[in-house]
């Protein structure tokens, strides 16, 4: 260190280990996402319940044991229950820079009527409070509609990727937002499995995330159905000016994320990306069984590892590493 290095208050106690084994979250660890944000990591995940927890940590080691909060609670019958999927955007909506919470909930009694939801912070906090804003419905119809994310584009365009069963498969879609909570024209078709590595229990693609580096842009999906070993990721990149112009989006052939067995990793899937502290790595959270048996119950556990980028510029997700092993956590911890 040189002379002028900034020294620690001695009450700061000793610095955190960077190091992490997965999974990083067992409790509420399916479908979850991760930011990071000014110094803390945020972690949700599906409850299948009526309200959301998040967890707040300096590390990520450190979501393991930190406390879950509750963010927000729901009472209204047509949309209490069965919380799926949530995601945490930074987006700037028609109250100024805002949390959008976006999710898929619907009634108690069955999970028939899944529909996306959106909730707004009351200010930059990601921990809330949060208020509900509405249900997100660009065919007017109502239909079954889950696993919501956003689509921003560099000249301010806003755009909800979602999934609904359309012709006996799940297929992936994309609408034109207003703001965050309100649609403003119907979705289009992006991607249907069409590939046998798409099938497995049956045709779906869903979980949509946006991932971007270098002027290019990713979308990354879940594969086949979670009740098997074989749920995986696939990708598409946008190729177009135009999203709404099914076109401009290439599908890669190939799944780019799959079973470990060797590691004793299934199912690894419905991932989110993060950027590490010093903003220099990029991170994929995922929910993967540690059984090939488990499916899509309360066995999903979240686990996070770094991922590399291809000389073509195309990402390298790599394997799932195995729970257990000690990896180096994110850079700038």
């Amino acid at each position: 260190a040189t002379a002028d290095a900034p020294v620690a208050p001695a009450d700061d106690g000793p610095r955190p280990t960077a190091a992490f084994t997965n999974p990083i979250v067992s409790q509420n660890g399916a479908d979850p996402w991760v930011t990071y944000y000014q110094g803390r990591y945020y972690h949700l995940g599906t409850t299948w319940a009526s309200h959301w927890e998040m967890r707040s940590a300096t590390t990520l080691a450190g979501l393991r044991n930190a406390p879950p909060v509750t963010v927000y609670r729901e009472t209204n019958a047509s949309r209490c229950c069965n919380f799926w999927a949530p995601e945490l955007h930074r987006l700037n909506g028609p109250n100024g820079t805002r949390w959008y919470l976006t999710y898929s909930a619907g009634v108690a009694a069955n999970i028939d009527n899944q529909h996306v939801h959106v909730l707004e912070s009351a200010g930059d906090d990601p921990l809330g409070p949060y208020t509900y804003r509405g249900q997100v419905d660009p065919y007017g119809d109502n239909r079954w509609m889950i696993d919501s994310s956003y689509l921003t584009m560099p000249d301010g365009r806003l755009y909800l990727l979602h999934s609904f069963w359309e012709g006996g498969t799940q297929n992936l879609y994309i609408a034109p937002m207003s703001n965050p909570w309100t649609a403003s024209g119907r979705g289009v078709r992006i991607s249907s499995p069409n590939y046998a590595w798409e099938r497995s229990g049956s045709g779906v693609n869903e979980g949509p995330v946006i991932l971007r580096r270098n002027g290019r842009t990713f979308l990354v999906y879940s594969a086949s159905h979670c009740n098997t070993p074989d749920y995986k990721l696939g990708m598409l990149e946008l190729v177009g000016s135009d999203p709404m112009n099914a076109a401009s989006w290439r599908k890669f052939a190939n799944p780019v994320f799959q079973r470990n067995d060797a590691a004793g990793v299934y199912g690894p899937g419905h991932n989110g990306f993060f950027t590490s502290p010093n903003g220099a790595e990029t991170w994929i959270v995922y929910h993967a069984n540690s059984s090939a048996s488990d499916g899509c119950s309360g066995t999903r556990t979240t686990r996070a590892q770094r991922i590399s980028w291809n000389a073509d510029g195309t990402p390298n997700f790599g394997t799932p590493v195995g729970n257990g092993v000690s990896l180096t956590g994110p850079a700038g911890e």
